[in-house]
């Protein structure tokens, strides 16, 4: 079925259920740092961190026995080993990560054409009218699991609702390897009873500045009116406001025709030094790449993007008059703009990559709807 068709399909069925989607959000426990454990079994049941291990290192990933010290990602190596002392570094391996995110991949599509991944590691799946005619979200999630399981021996958890915020948050609620339902009706409830830094977007910068305005639950969030979230938040403020209802009306956007192909990433802690933002540049450049090969895009202009925690954005943009084509170019490039913006006044947020000023070709350049989760 043609990406528009199933698009217009799934349409259709949510207008026929009252409006309400089947969403899915399928998120890989510990993606980077369960790939290492899979295919070296000396690291099975042992702390492990990917990422440099020197004195300028950063975790890019980390897995659930380190985090049981407090090793998490964007945390410079250097802090982490002094919380785990066994903790192992390993490198990145980008092409098992990829090729483990292939398989994955191939999975969802077997159960519907409307995939909008985020990252390698997770996606959003409208499963509103499947392939198999299942009819069940949760029994589709399940299969999903238990497929990925079989395929490449790596667990995934899962969150279902009728709308991306709650399937996303959904996710997160029983992992790792776990599932989670919010059912219509549901949605308002339990956002309430969340505690606000569970909201997506939501760092710790942010989540001080609610708790000094009395807000630390969705509950609470709920009792402001747009207007004082405006003066407070800025154009996160409709975000907010519609997050703590349990509403979101983004569709899940397989395969659109985009200006740009490009991912962000929102840290859990704010970073500021050079160490943790180059480490994190070439996390970037590495899976912004993937999606500019997969699609075959070609353009001319690259742009970083960060966010500080004040909210505000920067962003450092370098056209060239030639098809950027390699991804030598592209990463020097990303680089040099990096580079150009150090030192920053104050630490950030967010990162995030772009590759724009397309040319579409004959097929329109097709790209997932990708915020890519990075760390």
């Amino acid at each position: 079925m043609p990406d528009e068709a199933a698009n217009e399909a799934a349409n259709e069925a949510a207008n026929e259920a009252g409006g309400l989607r089947k969403i899915i959000h399928v998120d890989m426990d510990a993606f980077f740092a369960s790939v290492e454990q899979r295919d070296n079994p000396e690291l099975r049941g042992k702390p492990v961190a990917v990422g440099g291990s020197g004195g300028r290192g950063v975790v890019a990933a980390a897995s659930y026995e380190a985090r049981k010290f407090g090793v998490k990602s964007a945390m410079p190596s250097v802090t982490a080993k002094r919380l785990c002392p066994d903790l192992i570094f390993v490198r990145h391996r980008f092409d098992a990560y990829k090729e483990a995110s292939r398989q994955i991949r191939r999975i969802f599509e077997h159960h519907t054409p409307l995939v909008e991944p985020l990252s390698l590691d997770e996606a959003y799946l409208d499963v509103t009218q499947d392939r198999l005619g299942i009819g069940s979200a949760t029994r589709i999630a399940e299969l999903i699991r238990q497929e990925i399981r079989a395929k490449t021996r790596l667990t995934a958890s899962a969150g279902i609702s009728y709308n991306k915020f709650l399937a996303k948050i959904a996710s997160d609620q029983n992992k790792p390897d776990g599932i989670f339902v919010v059912r219509p009706g549901e949605g308002a409830d339990f956002v309430a009873g969340l505690p606000i830094r569970r909201f997506h977007g939501v760092g710790p910068k942010a989540e001080e500045k609610m708790r000094r305005l009395g807000i630390e639950t969705g509950a609470d969030l709920a009792t402001k009116d747009i207007a004082f979230l405006r003066s407070n938040f800025g154009s996160f403020a409709d975000y907010l406001y519609r997050a703590a209802r349990g509403v979101d009306l983004r569709p899940v956007s397989a395969h659109r025709v985009r200006k740009s192909v490009g991912g962000e990433r929102t840290f859990s802690e704010d970073i500021s030094s050079g160490a943790a933002l180059r480490e994190t540049l070439e996390n970037t450049i590495e899976y912004v790449w993937e999606s500019i090969e997969r699609t075959k895009a070609r353009g001319r202009t690259v742009t970083l993007k960060m966010k500080f925690n004040n909210f505000k954005n920067m962003t450092r943009s370098k056209s060239v008059t030639h098809w950027i084509e390699t991804k030598e170019e592209w990463a020097k490039l990303a680089r040099e703009l990096l580079e150009e913006a150090l030192p920053l006044p104050m630490p950030i947020r967010l990162m995030g990559l772009t590759l724009s000023n397309l040319d579409h070709g004959e097929e329109g350049q097709k790209e997932d709807s990708a915020q890519l989760s990075l760390l």
